[in-house]
């Protein structure tokens, strides 16, 4: 069952579609040698999934998908082949596992969005709020992977990476000049304060990828305005994470409150 422009309707997977979709999810879980990983999959793929997945196919975002790129707590993000051969991202929230007090607070306070209590629509919500928490970091000017379509609790979007595999977290490179990339993810923070009047909340060397020599901040979906009764809290956490980890690598940080000053001003 899926929503087209407002209207409720069943639709049918056929045969031969369900058969490419299936197939190519075989081949994903026969790369999951661990049964815990395998597990993991089967928890991914429900019905309403395969349907989220089919209609993505049909309308041309992607073909099939290609091999798992990361496994967290909320879903699972893959890589995809588009009919020309090119890569997408596919994120995945898994909807039987993702819980209500894990998200709610995230969602519940943002002027963006209601909240809902229905475990589907909630974690259909949650997608749509990161979808829209990309797009808004991006129009400030950070880098972040292009957000392409979100479908019920499937997400479409840049693929960050090459042809060997997805590109690395910012914890396993040895950076040539990390001074540099302090300076970069300082200044987004800010961007995205400024000029995107939202917070990341997340932000550690955990959440940003290091491609072509630059930073890529991911793992949006806990972004939050800052009219949210808990932004400030969280965008400290952000800054003091931001600082531990360079400070860690050598580089010269400013104090917590230095850095406050720096983002919000005064």
């Amino acid at each position: 069952m899926c929503f087209d422009g407002g209207v409720r309707r069943v639709v049918r997977i056929p045969d031969d579609v369900y058969e490419v979709v299936m197939n190519g999810i075989e081949k994903v879980k026969m790369r999951e040698k661990d049964s815990e990983d395998r597990k993991t999959c089967d928890e991914v793929f429900d019905k309403g999934t395969l349907l989220a997945i089919y209609k993505l196919i049909c309308d041309g975002y992607f073909k099939i998908l290609d091999f798992p790129i990361s496994t967290g707590k909320e879903g699972n993000v893959f890589r995809a082949v588009k009919d020309d051969g090119t890569y997408v991202a596919v994120k995945i929230y898994r909807v039987s596992t993702l819980t209500f007090r894990s998200i709610s607070r995230y969602i519940y306070g943002d002027p963006r969005f209601r909240g809902t209590k229905r475990r589907r629509l909630l974690i259909a919500t949650w997608a749509k709020k990161e979808f829209k928490n990309l797009m808004r970091a991006m129009d400030a000017g950070v880098r972040v992977p292009r957000p392409i379509r979100q479908w019920e609790n499937v997400l479409v979007m840049e693929y960050i990476g090459d042809d060997i595999g997805p590109a690395p977290l910012i914890k396993d490179v040895d950076l040539d000049d990390p001074e540099r990339y302090f300076e970069i993810l300082k200044n987004a923070i800010r961007n995205l304060y400024v000029n995107g009047k939202m917070v990341h909340g997340d932000i550690s060397e955990y959440n940003v990828m290091v491609f072509r020599e630059e930073p890529v901040i991911i793992d949006w979906a806990q972004g939050v305005v800052i009219q949210h009764p808990m932004a400030m809290e969280w965008l400290r956490r952000d800054i003091r994470n931001i600082l531990r980890y360079f400070s860690r690598i050598g580089v010269k940080v400013p104090s917590e409150e230095d850095m406050m000053r720096f983002v919000v001003g005064g």
